[in-house]
């Protein structure tokens, strides 16, 4: 699945998909709930009103770059608070590969934030150590976001995923750590989105008068739009989230640009009353 945004191509990559099973994420997001947003369904939700989500990763190739936004859940991980994520052995690098995004082509990854279903594939288990899955690019992370985890994964899962995923790239010196409010390229710069971690940021995509935009954990589903409190049980500050969601969705609703979650796919924001919703 791709979508284009002037010259440049935006490929998702998908590790992982799941239908329901999502109440610990969003508990508010209950069926009933659901059915009263007839918007989203068929794309993002079942009749029954079970939410459809995945874990994938963006590839962008802009004239110039080939980027992989996020990076998944990764292989052979332990230590994760979902034990399903934990010892993976799934054929995520084989599908970029077949895609026609060999791991060797990739000049650069960036990571929206470094929670644990994003950051997984930066790293590779070689006879016992990490080690960068992409060789040939840089790891580009912001640097609140990168100084925050560095400094604060005390919880074992937090710091297994900072271990395994994080720190590697860092010792390997392929970490780029760059503001929040960066410029990447001609095409991609960065938009501060703090809330659902300290330092996550949004990728606002512009090429040939057309704009895309890759919110990241903003929101975890569409849903989030209609009901903007709806907070994820991960935002960090759930209070900044819906502020952060609200002054996001507010800057491009009822423009053409497309707009690609973290979890969801493609679709363009329209205003409905006080909040939002999500048309394909």
């Amino acid at each position: 699945m791709y979508w284009n945004v002037g010259r440049v191509k935006i490929t998702k990559i998908v590790e992982l998909e799941t239908t329901g099973s999502t109440r610990f994420i969003l508990p508010l997001a209950s069926n009933e709930e659901i059915r009263k947003l007839p918007w989203l369904i068929p794309h993002f939700a079942t009749d029954e009103g079970r939410l459809k989500m995945s874990i994938h990763s963006l590839v962008v190739e802009t004239p110039t770059r080939r980027i992989v936004v996020d990076t998944g859940l990764g292989n052979a991980k332990e230590g994760r608070n979902v034990p399903t994520w934990n010892n993976r052995n799934g054929p995520f690098l084989e599908t970029m590969t077949e895609a026609g995004f060999p791991p060797d082509s990739i000049d650069t990854v960036l990571c929206t934030h470094l929670h644990v279903d994003h950051v997984g594939w930066n790293t590779t288990l070689i006879a016992g150590q990490w080690v960068p899955t992409f060789a040939n690019a840089r790891y580009v992370f912001g640097k609140s976001e990168y100084e925050y985890w560095r400094d604060h994964s005390v919880e074992p899962d937090k710091a297994a995923v900072f271990s395994d995923s994080v720190k590697p790239i860092a010792e390997a010196g392929k970490a780029d750590l760059v503001a929040s409010d960066a410029r990447l390229c001609d095409e991609i710069s960065l938009i501060p989105t703090p809330g659902h971690s300290p330092g996550h940021m949004s990728i606002l995509i512009q090429s040939d008068g057309e704009q895309g935009l890759l919110t990241g954990d903003v929101a975890h589903h569409p849903c989030q739009m209609a009901h903007l409190d709806w907070s994820s049980t991960a935002d960090s500050d759930p209070v900044l989230s819906a502020a952060t969601r609200r002054e996001l969705f507010s800057r491009f609703a009822d423009t053409p640009t497309v707009v690609i979650g973290g979890h969801f796919n493609a679709g363009r924001i329209r205003r409905d009353g006080d909040a939002f919703k999500f048309i394909v």
